[in-house]
């Protein structure tokens, strides 16, 4: 009788053991911050954070870039730090699992980092997927965790660079072959193939 008492409450936790993958692969892809890519992709951190990408968040603060607010219609003294329409598209994962909360809690996601354009790497910066002790990982293993693989048009203007936003008009096209390498980090050779 006790071997089929054991049996049966096995049985009734079997749906929660193949339901909880699931349930942790929709929190898996939070968001992490750019200095968790910074150690092992420096020089392209060295190389973002001089980009106006990386100082995005600075132009929400009052009294920068005074003259084109001025022209979008926009207080050049009013400070955008924490309007909602403003942060997606100046922080990292704003509104998203582990993003951009505000500047005290998530200083860290202020700009545009790593992750706005190569997905979010709660699960793919894993040990097993791509960190250094895998450091032969295959590109399409990251892919399917969450990593972008491949940066396009779409890509930018999915979320940004749209006409959405105050500084562009409604005829407004955002041209990826022109800025494709603007404002991002340079391009260094992986020391590994994947």
């Amino acid at each position: 009788m006790k071997r089929i008492k054991r049996r049966a409450s096995l049985l009734l936790l079997l749906p929660g053991f193949f339901l909880a993958p699931s349930v942790s692969r929709a929190q898996e892809h939070a968001y992490v911050g750019s200095q968790q890519c910074r150690k092992c992709h420096l020089k392209e951190h060295r190389s973002w954070a001089e980009t106006n990408m990386a100082k995005a968040f600075d132009l929400l603060k009052p009294g920068v870039r005074k003259e084109q607010k001025v022209a979008a219609g926009l207080d050049p003294d009013k400070d955008y730090t924490k309007d909602a329409e403003c942060l997606p598209c100046h922080t990292v994962g704003y509104g998203q699992k582990g993003g951009f909360v505000d500047i005290e809690k998530t200083p860290n996601h202020a700009g545009v980092g790593c992750e706005m354009c190569h997905g979010p790497g709660g699960t793919y910066i894993r040990d097993q997927y791509m960190s250094l002790k895998n450091q032969e990982y295959k590109k399409e293993e990251i892919v399917a965790v969450g990593m972008v693989g491949e940066i396009t048009a779409e890509t930018c203007t999915k979320l940004c660079h749209n006409n959405k936003s105050p500084f562009v008009g409604e005829d407004y096209v955002f041209d990826f072959a022109v800025n494709k390498d603007k404002g991002t980090h340079e391009k260094f050779p992986l020391k590994y193939q994947h």
